[in-house]
């Protein structure tokens, strides 16, 4: 799904391999039980935030 944000709302390459990355790293989480550093977590809630932001601008000009 995360590939599909480069040309839906067109997230750039370095972005998804960063977003790509942290999946994998919540997958480590879940199926691992390993915890995940503050600093990942931190990351996630910034990436998340800023997708957030260029999805919603993607919406308004789709209006």
């Amino acid at each position: 799904m995360l590939q599909s944000l480069v040309k839906t709302v067109g997230v750039d390459t370095d972005r998804l391999i960063v977003l790509d990355a942290l999946r994998k790293q919540r997958n480590v989480a879940d199926y691992s039980g390993d915890l995940v550093e503050d600093a990942v977590v931190a990351e996630c809630i910034k990436q998340a935030k800023e997708l957030l932001v260029l999805t919603e601008s993607w919406l308004k000009l789709s209006e």
